[in-house]
């Protein structure tokens, strides 16, 4: 007998060699239902394995993340089944769960087009209702070798040679289907309700655009139809809401091949709305205490190699020239901190002057790979409110606490406070050549910040790996409507640089001492806050932050001069206003200005022109009824005021 620890706590006595879906069915019937798999010790297994020793067991169902990967695994094998079914010479490469689904790469000389796709789907169900079984079983190193190598399987071949000399490897088969997987699996194809394979890619083998392109088939599988249909839909909104789509569409921003991938051009309005973000961010920031400075874009590498980033980023700078040449060197600045510490350096600074707060409005440039470009969330140049603030180690937590609560303030107001999660981002002590300083030092810095996190009682997740390489950060993470999480806002404790460029200061007792430095935005790059704006809002951004607020709609020609005459009473009190003066009917305006997503419209005709009043419809609000030019004016100005959101 054995001894079986459960999530709740509770103590069992199994029996040996007894399967954990056997252990399920002893625990309850409608847990053996809905586990997929089960965590044994921290390594998640197959339902089908047997307990041989004391164990803490958690069992994992479509709930949980785990269980979920364990489902979709599961459905990638059925596609890669189907595959080879319908199309025997393809080749198979490797199909992993995500996020929200899975994939598979083929070596296949039929192009999977949209029909092709409807028959594998047609395939994957009759594998689902065979309800086939999946079984485990390992090989040798060299006997798998041998076997991928009969079966004609090169790509599976080399991931197996690539492994070491003497390892076991598992297999699963499920009928006339074996692959090499480290699994887990579900115990049979019959769990899995509902399909639906959503696009084709190219992908190139193992990542390496040196190797053959394969096709990447995309699906997604879920326990229940109307989970899967409701998935759906929110892809489909999703893709309605996709800034690169509306963006365009509405006029906020385009690309050129001339130009360059990752290089978009902001439109008038798109223009607009970063100069209402970056007129906002740089008044809060002078009331609350900052110093704007501005710095060359541009510097010699001496100044990288002061700060580490030539050792550290150079694969992500643009240098101009070659970098191992004699004589002077210039890249494009990925970041501003050196430059603005140049600033700190013109003067000897005494405790009395800190905490020294700079910010700066930054143009930056990163040699971001190809495949990374989206739209305007990741680009190779973007504007940035980047700052960084020199104080004394007494000051550290005040001032760390003041950036966070500047970013909570700047993410509210544009209405992302509740789309954001917190992530306190350390250094990997197994990879210690990516940092510079100590083990001890960073062990000490990062100790200190879950201090200061914690009194600041914000939750947060801990990952290994994503320090910068100076020091660690709270990064504050989002989510576009595809899913994919990006940084949005940093709040970085840097105790590394200010020694390296000698930023001094003389403390109360005389002695000089080096400055901790925060590095931080306050509403991170102002390209990637855009389109998540437009994501968010669909693109009908609210009435503060609207590249254009109202549009007046004159019935007709005779209308105009009054129209003219409402429009510069709000242009004059700061409303950005336009006039459709177009010889259209008055609907084809209304669709027009709806479609274009503005706020506010106002339609004046005869009655309007004799009273001065205007017809007012919002957006939202569709007929609004009759003001006074005067009271629509106020109300507008209230709505800009507040900066309200709805």
């Amino acid at each position: 007998m054995f001894k079986v620890s459960l999530k709740d706590g509770s103590l069992l006595s199994v029996e040996a060699e007894k399967t954990l879906y056997d252990l399920a069915g002893d625990i309850s019937g409608g847990l053996q239902r809905m586990a997929l798999s089960a965590e044994v010790d921290g390594t998640v297994m197959d339902l089908t394995r047997t307990i041989t020793q004391d164990a803490t067991v958690n069992f994992l169902t479509f709930n949980d993340q785990k269980g979920r990967d364990t489902f979709r695994h599961t459905a990638s094998h059925v596609l890669a089944q189907a595959v080879k079914r319908l199309y025997p010479q393809a080749k198979l490469a490797i199909g992993p769960a995500i996020e929200n689904g899975f994939y598979y790469d083929f070596d296949c000389d039929v192009s999977f087009t949209a029909d092709i796709l409807k028959n594998i789907e047609a395939e994957m169900a009759k594998i689902v209702k065979e309800d086939v079984k999946i079984e485990r079983f390992t090989m040798s190193r060299d006997e798998a070798i041998k076997y991928f190598e009969e079966a004609g399987e090169p790509y599976k071949k080399e991931l197996v040679e690539d492994l070491p000399e003497g390892e076991e490897i598992s297999f699963y088969r499920q009928g006339d289907f074996t692959d090499l997987c480290a699994g887990p699996h579900l115990p049979s194809t019959g769990k899995i309700k509902a399909i639906a394979l959503t696009q084709v890619a190219g992908a190139y083998w193992r990542g390496n655009e040196k190797n053959k392109m394969l096709q990447r088939i995309y699906g997604t599988a879920f326990p229940k139809k109307s989970e899967l249909e409701e998935y759906l839909a929110a892809v489909e909104d999703a893709k309605k809401r996709d800034h690169n789509k509306i963006g365009r569409e509405l006029g906020y921003f385009t690309t050129s091949e001339l130009i360059g991938q990752g290089l978009p051009i902001l439109l008038p309005k798109g223009a607009r709305v970063i100069q209402l973000m970056q007129r906002f961010v740089e008044d809060e920031e002078q009331k609350r205490g900052y110093l704007l400075t501005k710095t060359p874009f541009m510097a010699k590498r001496d100044l990288y190699k002061i700060s580490g980033h030539w050792d550290h980023y150079r694969d992500g700078m643009f240098i101009m020239g070659d970098p191992d040449a004699e004589g002077e060197v210039f890249a494009l600045r990925p970041m501003t901190c050196p430059f603005q510490f140049q600033a700190y350096l013109t003067d000897m600074r005494s405790y009395r002057d800190l905490p020294l707060r700079y910010a700066e409005t930054s143009t930056l440039f990163r040699n971001e790979s190809s495949g990374e470009m989206h739209g305007l969330i990741r680009v190779r140049q973007f504007t940035i409110s980047e700052g960084h603030l020199a104080c004394t180690p007494e000051q550290l937590e005040g001032e760390f606490a003041q950036c966070v609560e500047l970013a909570k303030f700047m993410l509210t107001t544009l209405g992302l406070g509740d789309d954001v999660s917190y992530r306190f981002s350390k250094w990997d002590p197994n990879n210690k050549e990516k940092y510079i300083g100590s083990a001890e030092e960073w062990e000490n810095v990062q100790a200190r910040m879950k201090e200061i996190l914690d009194d600041l009682k914000i939750d947060y997740t801990e990952e290994e790996g994503e320090a910068a390489f100076y020091g660690p950060k709270l990064d504050i993470q989002i989510k576009n409507v595809h899913g994919k999480e990006d940084t949005l806002v940093t709040v970085q404790i840097d105790f590394q640089l200010a020694e390296r460029f000698g930023m001094e200061y003389v403390d109360k007792d005389g002695s000089k001492k080096y400055p901790y430095v925060i590095h931080r935005t306050s509403i991170g790059c102002y390209e990637r806050t855009l389109a998540l704006l437009l994501e968010k809002y669909a693109g009908a951004l609210p009435t503060w932050l609207a590249p254009t607020q109202v549009k007046i709609l004159p019935i007709a020609d005779a209308h105009h001069d009054y129209a003219y005459a409402v429009r510069d009473l709000l242009m004059e009190n700061g409303i950005r206003v336009e006039v459709d003066s177009r010889n259209e009917k008055i609907g084809y305006k209304i669709r027009e200005a709806q479609m274009d997503k503005t706020p506010f419209m106002l339609i004046i005709g005869g009655k309007e022109c004799e009273e001065g009043t205007v017809s007012v419809r919002g957006r939202k609000q569709a007929d609004l009824g009759a003001m006074t030019k005067e009271e629509f004016l106020s109300m507008i100005l209230e709505k800009v005021k507040t900066r309200d959101n709805n």
